[in-house]
C-alpha cells in the first residue's frame, strides 16, 4: 500500500525551534507537546499541559545501551510532571498528548488505556528501555477501544516526528527488499545489517569477533562492555558472540568496528551479497 501522506503543524510558542513544541496532525484531536528538561516552567504557563493526558519522558543513563523512557498518565500533566522533576533523574524531554477539543477531552479511563497500551508497545518493539511498574489496563467499551486505537495511530507519528522512534519497527525495509541487507565478515564471523535513516543497524543472529586488536577505541570498548551487560549481545556455549536483537548504531563504521573487533571504516567493511561495498552503492 502506497503511504498516506500527513500535514503536521507545529507552533513555537516562545519562538524558539529547540524550547517547547506543540504540534498536531490537520483534522485530527489530538495535541503533542514537547517539552525539553530546562524548559519546564516555560511550558507551565501553557493551558494544554495542564489537562487530562497521557506523556512520555525520555533520556539515557550513560551505562545503558539504549535510550529509556517512562510512560505514565495524569489528570492534571503539568503537576505530574512537576514531580518527575524532583524525583527523576534520567530524563531530558517530555512528550504529553492531550486532546485539542474542550469539549471532548481525554477522560481518566481513556488515557489508563492508552498508558497500558503505550507500555506494551514499548516493550513488543524494544528500542527502548523501559523500567517501571505494568500499568493498569482500564475497562473500555469496544466502540471507545477503535477511537483509541485511531488515536493511538496519531499518537505514533507525532512523537516520531518530534524525534523519538520507540514505536517504529526497525526492519520494515529490509522484509520488503532483501538487497538493503550488507554483511561484514571475518574469517570466523558473519553479520547482516541495514542502512537506514537512523544510521546502521545490525539484524539478531549477527556474529561478533570475541577479541579486539591492540589500538581498539576505548568507546568502542564501552560500547561492547554495554552490550553484553545489557544482553544485546550473548556468548554462546562455543565461546562465539552474537546479537540476540536488531541494534541500531549512529554509523556504518561504528557497527562495523564492533563487529570485527577492531577500528574500522564500515563504508568499506560492509558490502552487498555481491560484493559491492555500502561507499559504492549508498554515496
Amino acid at each position: 500500500m502506497k503511504p498516506v501522506g500527513r500535514t503536521i503543524q507545529i507552533f513555537l510558542p516562545f519562538g524558539s525551534p529547540r524550547g517547547v513544541k506543540i504540534a498536531e496532525i490537520t483534522n485530527r484531536t489530538v495535541q503533542a507537546i514537547y517539552i525539553p528538561r530546562h524548559e519546564l516552567h516555560k511550558a507551565a504557563e501553557r493551558p494544554e499541559v495542564r489537562n487530562v493526558g497521557i506523556y512520555f519522558l525520555f533520556g539515557q543513563n550513560a551505562e545503558d545501551s539504549k535510550p529509556q523512557v517512562y510512560v505514565g498518565e495524569a489528570e492534571d500533566c503539568m503537576k505530574r510532571l512537576e514531580q518527575h522533576h524532583k524525583q527523576k533523574d534520567f530524563w531530558e524531554a517530555a512528550v504529553v498528548f492531550v486532546t485539542n477539543n474542550h469539549q471532548n477531552q481525554f477522560t481518566k479511563t481513556d488515557v489508563k488505556f492508552l498508558e497500558h497500551l503505550a507500555y506494551e508497545e514499548v516493550l513488543r518493539i524494544g528500542r527502548y528501555k523501559i523500567d517501571q511498574t505494568i500499568p493498569t489496563q482500564s475497562f473500555v467499551p469496544e466502540w471507545r477501544q477503535v477511537d483509541l486505537a485511531d488515536i493511538f495511530d496519531t499518537l505514533k507519528i507525532l512523537i516520531s516526528t518530534f524525534g523519538f522512534p520507540v514505536f517504529e519497527e526497525m526492519r520494515k525495509t529490509t522484509v520488503e527488499n532483501e538487497q538493503n541487507v550488507f554483511y561484514c565478515k571475518s574469517k570466523t564471523i558473519e553479520a547482516r545489517g541495514e542502512y537506514n535513516d537512523e544510521g546502521f543497524v545490525v539484524f539478531k543472529g549477527s556474529g561478533i569477533r570475541p577479541e579486539t586488536t591492540n589500538g581498539y577505541h576505548q568507546y568502542l570498548k564501552l560500547i561492547r562492555e554495554t552490550l553484553l551487560k545489557d544482553e544485546v549481545i550473548v556468548q554462546k556455549e562455543d565461546g562465539s558472540y552474537v546479537f540476540i536483537e536488531d541494534y541500531s548504531f549512529p554509523s556504518p563504521s561504528q557497527a562495523a568496528g564492533i563487529v570485527l573487533g577492531r577500528n574500522a571504516n564500515g563504508w568499506k567493511e560492509w558490502k552487498s551479497e555481491d560484493g559491492k561495498t555500502l561507499d559504492e552503492l549508498k554515496r
